[in-house]
């Protein structure tokens, strides 16, 4: 999470009695750190849980509640509710969720809530019964209907001990869900997007493959930023993946595995209405063991000198069917001399709309967590300087959007 994701955004907070509400403290530092202004709104059950005082010193901001509410110092439902630019209500109990739906607001914090006009986002926290009875289901589907962004919970022991859906999102889901809220762009919005990512590996046998020293830390990087944009975002990777509800991870080993599922989510995904697009930029085998082996080769059997033999692999980025997709390839050099035209030849020779070219240097080889990328069309070369891999990640969605 970069600490200026969210520079110059006003979040209002609302808490409600829920055991889940410490939970809120750290959402609070989260926003701060990122650079957003935080004020909080808590309803009377909420300081049965936790003092106003832990809420005002995380986020340097007085609390709005019935004993601090002032017209003259502007902190009333009215003033605060226009200062936000998303309002987040983490948790929201169920009775809240319930007078929400049903338009009552006999106490402050409703009261902010039904002033609001601007994004609304509601992630809630209950016992399971409680949860998943029809009129907290029913008020839930009526809330998203007038345009709430709803946080689904999570499945888990409670504090009640019961086992079932109720417990509170995970602080970071809830995070960047807020963000997405406040970030989205009209072109990313609603978008199919599939990034690949990550070194394949090729079997040998049951414990050895060959493979590669690809992260998948960029094309992570990548997801993360065009899911805040408001992409649909399809991670396919052999590498670490964001662990957030919202972006479709899928986890691959092979070359064969990686395309098999990738034509299985381009052909789902070509029949939307905005163009997808795609990033290739896992690192794949170009080069695979002609014979696999079930089992363990024994070194005893192989003796001295071992001889592997290979074989040319499928160029997948070469021979997937682009026609409805703008497609963006990635490519790793370490001959900085030759780098840029053999870019430029892979953009013509596999029919790419663009190519991202990574030179490999000390300061950004695999496995680091920053990047300089070229980035390469028919027309231009944009060189996008040294930095972090997700500010790399932002430049990379920007100049995509408009090829």
């Amino acid at each position: 999470m970069h600490k200026e994701l969210l520079l110059g955004k006003k979040i209002l907070l609302g808490v409600t009695g829920s055991i889940a509400i410490y939970k809120a403290l750290e959402l609070i530092r989260l926003f701060v750190k990122s650079g957003a202004e935080v004020k909080v709104v808590m309803s009377e059950d909420a300081k049965k849980f936790i003092a106003p005082l832990s809420f005002e010193t995380l986020s340097q901001n007085k609390v709005l509640h019935v004993e601090t509410e002032s017209w003259s110092e502007e902190l009333s439902h009215i003033h605060t509710g226009k200062w936000a630019d998303l309002f987040l209500m983490a948790p929201a109990s169920v009775n809240t969720i319930n007078k929400l739906a049903h338009g009552i607001a006999d106490n402050l914090l409703t009261q902010t809530a039904i002033a609001f006009t601007k994004t609304m986002v509601i992630a809630p926290s209950a016992n399971t019964n409680m949860m998943l009875n029809p009129i907290t289901q029913e008020s839930l589907n009526k809330l998203a209907h007038y345009g709430y962004r709803i946080i689904q919970p999570q499945s888990k022991l409670l504090a009640c001990n019961d086992e079932g859906i109720g417990a509170l999102a995970d602080v970071e889901e809830i995070f960047y869900q807020s963000a997405r809220a406040l970030l989205s762009e009209p072109f990313w919005h609603g978008r199919n997007v599939i990034i690949t990512g990550g070194g394949t590996r090729e079997k040998i046998d049951d414990v050895r493959c060959l493979s590669n020293f690809s992260s998948g830390k960029q094309a992570s990087a990548l997801a993360l930023a065009l899911y805040l944009k408001g992409a649909n975002v399809t991670l396919i990777s052999s590498g670490e993946t964001p662990l957030l509800q919202e972006i479709y991870s899928l986890h691959v080993k092979s070359s064969f595995e990686l395309q098999t599922a990738l034509m299985h989510q381009m052909e789902q995904q070509k029949r939307s209405e905005k163009t997808p697009y795609l990033f290739m930029a896992a690192a794949v085998s170009d080069y695979i063991p002609l014979q696999t082996h079930t089992g363990k080769l024994k070194k005893e059997a192989l003796g001295e000198n071992v001889c592997l033999e290979l074989k040319r692999n499928t160029d997948i980025l070469a021979s997937i069917p682009k026609k409805g997709y703008k497609v963006i390839g990635f490519k790793a050099e370490l001959d900085e001399k030759n780098a840029l035209s053999n870019a430029q030849k892979m953009l013509e020779q596999k029919e790419l709309d663009a190519v991202c070219l990574n030179i490999l240097k000390e300061q950004n080889g695999f496995g680091s967590n920053k990047n300089e990328i070229i980035f390469i069309t028919k027309t231009h070369v944009e060189t996008l300087a040294l930095s972090d891999k997700f500010r790399i990640a932002q430049s990379i969605a920007e100049q995509s959007h408009h090829l």
